[in-house]
């Protein structure tokens, strides 16, 4: 039997963190055991779902790497195969029309709930077999069983029994005919042939209840794999007061998507003592067995600093043209030649490609001189720095180690340190105090661009 999976977003909101890493574990799941994994968007919420959202869903997928296989199902192109199936449970007796008002069991909901006491409503038409009242616009509703008990044997949380006591009746079809969440996803599972149902723990509860729709119906139930939810970093349930949610943010973040791929599914789930690790490794060693039962928590330390080592990995080139993609610019040919000569002393501090492009942009746009800049210039040795441009303007050969020899050589002969000096040239370079080697800079920059800085000093 060939695995299937499956990622089904409600278009409801932006790709959550949390529903990131859900497609991941089905996506490498599938990739695994030589599977499939599919994409269903569940916008049958019509007054919440948006097209933007489903576009964003999508490009978030894409954008990390996560590809689906098949066409997209969408849940509300649907409906009338969930009435039909409902309408074939009634047939069976595993359903019936319930009559009983929404308000009246609402009532009586919060009339227990104010005694301290649960409600689980029990219709009376459960087992009648005349029909309601003809002006009244009956539900369809599950008949659960009530006795004995529900056993999951979960991919994650193991197993897990329920009695059927416990178990609801549950709305199949609304008064209006359209059908519930609940139960349209159990349609949709089994149309698509999903054999592994791989979701977040929040819905270890549904799947007893869903359960039992497979055995109504007498369809193959699927194995389910509830994996826990991402916490923040207090231990508490992911919120937005943890930081920012959404997949987007960290794109414009500058975060790399191998990255976060590789920070996501180390969430609940390692490989030894392995920190890093390619998407074809991921895939060969994942299996849905060995995540975790408990909640993994949010760090976004540990994400950052996974970042940097995919940032340091990568070429000089490869990151030019990361930064050309990031902040939408056409670098010219000489500016790109530029950024890669500098890249190397700037890529091993950076932990984003917003700080890398920061840092960097001091290489190809004007200078804008910090306050503390402008300090260190104003008290600079002008006669010493002109000397410097003199001497520098000599070198034929412009490499690193000749400008710092050549530097090297005018400061012994006036007895200054070489930190001075290259606070000075940093300064007048870059128009902060902080950046790389300086050496490294002008080399990177050039002979005429360089000498061109530092003639600010008149």
């Amino acid at each position: 039997m060939k695995v299937v999976t499956r990622f089904a977003p409600s278009p409801t909101g932006e790709l959550h963190i949390g529903g990131a890493r859900t497609a991941l574990f089905n996506f490498l799941y599938s990739k695994h055991t030589g599977g499939i994994f599919r994409l269903r968007i569940e916008d049958t919420d019509k007054k919440r779902s948006t097209s933007e959202f489903e576009k964003s869903i999508i490009s978030g997928l894409k954008w990390l790497g996560i590809d689906y296989d098949d066409e997209i199902i969408y849940q509300s192109q649907r409906e009338s195969r969930h009435v039909e199936v409902a309408r074939q449970l009634v047939e069976l007796g595993h359903a019936y029309y319930c009559y009983t008002p929404l308000e009246e069991i609402q009532q009586k909901r919060q009339e227990f709930e104010a005694q301290g006491k649960v409600y689980q409503f029990q219709s009376e038409w459960r087992d009648k077999k005349s029909s309601g009242p003809t002006v009244a616009k009956p539900v369809i509703r599950l008949r659960a069983p009530r006795e004995g008990q529900t056993t999951i044997n979960d991919l994650v949380q193991g197993t897990v029994t329920v009695q059927n006591s416990e178990l609801d009746d549950m709305v199949l079809l609304r008064s209006d005919g359209t059908p519930t969440y609940m139960f349209a996803v159990v349609v949709d599972d089994h149309d698509m042939e999903v054999t592994h149902v791989i979701r977040g723990d929040d819905h270890l509860n549904n799947a007893f209840r869903q359960i039992n729709l497979y055995y109504a119906l007498n369809w193959p139930t699927p194995q389910y794999g509830h994996i826990p939810l991402i916490h923040g970093a207090d231990g508490s349930k992911l919120s937005k007061r943890h930081g920012a949610l959404g997949v987007g943010y960290y794109k414009e973040a500058g975060y790399l998507p191998e990255a976060l791929n590789n920070y996501l599914v180390r969430l609940g789930w390692g490989h030894g003592n392995d920190e890093i690790f390619s998407r074809e490794q991921a895939i060969e060693w994942f299996d849905i067995v060995n995540v975790h039962r408990n909640p993994a928590r949010l760090d976004f330390d540990k994400m950052k600093h996974i970042n940097a080592q995919y940032i340091k990995a990568l070429s000089d080139k490869e990151l030019v043209n990361h930064l050309e993609e990031f902040t939408h610019k056409n670098f010219s040919e000489e500016e790109k030649h530029i950024m890669e000569k500098g890249m190397p002393g700037l890529k091993v501090r950076a932990k984003t490609l917003a700080e890398l492009a920061d840092n960097i942009n001091f290489y190809i746009s004007a200078i804008s001189l910090s306050d503390e800049a402008k300090a260190i210039i104003d008290n600079a040795d002008i006669p010493l720095m002109h000397s410097l441009i003199h001497k520098l303007e000599d070198i034929t050969h412009w490499t690193e180690e000749e400008i710092k020899d050549t530097t090297k050589r005018l400061i012994a002969d006036h007895n200054i340190e070489l930190g001075e000096m290259a606070k000075v040239l940093r300064a007048l370079l870059t128009g902060s105090t902080v950046s790389p080697s300086v050496f490294e800079i002008m080399y990177a920059l050039g002979k005429e661009n360089s000498i061109e800085r530092l003639r600010y000093l008149k």
